[in-house]
């Protein structure tokens, strides 16, 4: 199975359809019919895009001493796959049940306009609505999470009450080759990096490299969790990378520009969710590191894209922080449960573990500090939050307040777990004259659901608000509409999207920066007909919750992460 380059088209996965959609019922919890195809999918380079990386030389340019290494590396690889074959994969790193039904990659899709529309599309929405998720290029040939897949872009713009849809993979480093290549080889980060088997493909990863059959230098990232748009650039990002700039074209559709480090002022990966301060406009970041310290990095751009020094943060042991908060003041850093130990795979485990000896804690640390000697630790026992919403200060009692969903058990997503699963909304209390912190659920016991993924109006991150709009994440992993939480009296009004109607993450988008009202505004949001197999986009009234709009799509749009609207006045400002 040596490497070989490859020009065929997109071969869609073949399913049990015998009513025009797969016969399943798509849960981490239930087994998968997902019949995998034979030939890995690829997809023909963007008729928009261009190579954002040099891709790896045509293997018929190899020389001798590279064909040699590279058939006795897939040889191999070959034996390694053959006997992870003879045990079951977890159902966190199956593919059978990480990419069956809507989970499933979709081909890349050219701007189609003048899309039916029912209803009426507000007239204050001019823009474009980008969301993010992962699109596996290739077939996995082992693990894989749905956090693993490459990222692919959507998008809807709207242009006088018309709409157009477009979706396009980000051309990451590993995309790049990998496409070139016709087949996976970069490791897969949740999927793939377990145990002995692990270890094995990341030493077959890096002989490739040293043989000059793959590049690792310019990156390992897929770009499919966070967007974000600041000064002039639409930026997609994992965090174990740099971001990629992603241009919106005139037209609607979406150019991979490159990965993009600030005009070289960063030199280390970023998460996937940083902050722009609604008020100064300065954009708040995090950075960390599974291997070497500093573990933790906090640093700011400000508005005119200059980058402040790095802040090394203390911590005892790498830690997942994939989201943090602001306040006015403050940037909000959580230390949690979530850790990587790499010997962990030594002993045949995975490094992404619950450390249970653990407290979490939050450092609270001024905006502007230039080290982190002022930084104040308030420990939060038994919280574990993988986004965090909002957060304020409230002065009269000296304390910080933090928004967040704590999820039980904190290691749900990467690892099977026969604890009953919960997300509860949660308020979180620092308090920072007695050091001393509490937490209480938002919502009543007897009207608790899981929620996840959302956000609050984004003209207040950082400022108290009334409102926090989030996904109805029931049965989970699927999202069966959103809900509008109401923050000072607990009410929970719910939005659902319909009978064997599944969507995703609600973007908030207010009607005018300038309103009044908080909540004055719409939610806009993919949903997918699982009966019908077909997909749209739904524009709800965020203050009656009625629906407005309903964009009716081209192709499907799978189930995936995190999204933002660019006003078209930003648009005519892009880089």
């Amino acid at each position: 199975m040596a490497f070989s380059a490859t020009s065929s088209n997109w071969v869609k996965p073949q399913f049990n359809m015998p009513s025009g959609k797969p016969n399943i019922s798509c849960s981490l919890q239930t087994p998968s019919i997902l019949r995998l195809p034979k030939q890995s999918p690829s997809y023909p380079p963007s008729t928009t895009a261009t190579p954002t990386v040099k891709p790896p030389q045509d293997t018929q340019q190899w020389n001798f001493l590279q064909r040699a290494a590279a058939l006795a590396l897939d040889t191999v690889e070959t034996a390694l796959v053959t006997n992870e074959r003879k045990h079951p994969l977890p159902k966190t790193t199956d593919p059978r049940v990480q990419i069956t039904g809507n989970f499933a990659p979709v081909p890349e899709q050219p701007v189609r306009r003048r899309l039916p529309v029912t209803g009426k599309i507000p007239e204050c929405i001019q823009g474009v609505y980008v969301r993010n998720g992962g699109n596996p290029l290739h077939e996995p040939v082992s693990g894989h999470h749905l956090f693993d897949g490459d990222g692919m872009v959507h998008a809807v713009r709207f242009d006088n009450g018309s709409a157009s849809y477009a979706c396009r993979f980000t051309e990451t480093n590993r995309f790049v080759q990998e496409r070139v290549l016709g087949r996976p080889v970069f490791p897969k980060a949740i999927g793939e990096l377990h145990g002995h088997s692990g270890i094995a493909r990341l030493l077959l990863f890096y002989a490739r490299g040293l043989c000059r059959l793959v590049d690792h230098s310019q990156g390992t990232g897929v770009a499919n969790a966070g967007l974000v748009y600041f000064n002039g650039r639409l930026l997609a990002m994992s965090e174990d990378d740099l971001p990629y700039h992603v241009r919106i074209t005139p037209s609607g559709d979406l150019k991979t520009v490159g990965r993009y480090d600030f005009d070289g002022q960063l030199n280390s990966s970023m998460i996937a969710h940083p902050k722009v301060d609604p008020v100064s406009g300065e954009f708040f970041a995090l950075s960390y590191n599974t291997i070497q310290k500093p573990y933790l990095k906090y640093f700011r751009f400000f508005p005119d894209g200059k980058k402040s020094r790095d802040v090394e943060i203390t911590v005892d042991q790498p830690t997942m922080v994939h989201d943090f908060a602001i306040t006015e003041k403050f940037v909000v850093i959580p230390d949690q449960q979530m850790v990587f130990k790499l010997p962990e795979m030594v002993r045949g485990g995975s490094p992404v573990i619950h450390d249970k000896n653990k407290r979490t804690r939050f450092g609270i640390l001024d905006k502007n500090a230039s080290d982190a000697s002022c930084i104040r630790w308030i420990e939060a026992p038994d919280c574990f939050s993988f986004h965090f919403w909002n957060a304020w200060e409230e002065p009269e009692t000296d304390e910080v307040v933090v928004l967040g969903s704590c999820m039980t058990p904190p290691d749900s997503i990467f690892n099977e777990s026969g604890e009953s699963f919960k997300i509860v909304l949660s308020e979180i209390r620092l308090n920072l004259k007695t050091g001393k912190s509490t937490r209480r659920p938002i919502i009543a016991e007897s009207e608790q659901v899981n929620l996840e993924a959302g956000m609050v109006n984004r003209n207040l991150l950082g400022r108290k608000t009334q409102y926090v709009y989030l996904a109805l994440a029931e049965p989970w992993p699927k999202v069966s509409g959103f809900v509008k939480v109401d923050l000072s009296t607990g009410e929970a009004r719910k939005y659902v999207y319909g009978e064997e109607r599944f969507g995703g993450e609600p973007l908030f988008l207010p009607r005018n920066p300038n309103s009044e009202k908080e909540d004055d505004g719409y939610i806009l949001a993919f949903v997918h007909d699982e009966k019908a197999w077909k997909s749209e986009l739904q524009i709800v009234n965020s203050m009656t919750l009625e629906l407005e709009a309903t964009v009716q799509l081209p192709s499907r749009v799978p189930y995936g992460f995190h999204g933002t609207f660019i006003t078209s006045k930003d648009l005519e400002m892009q880089v």
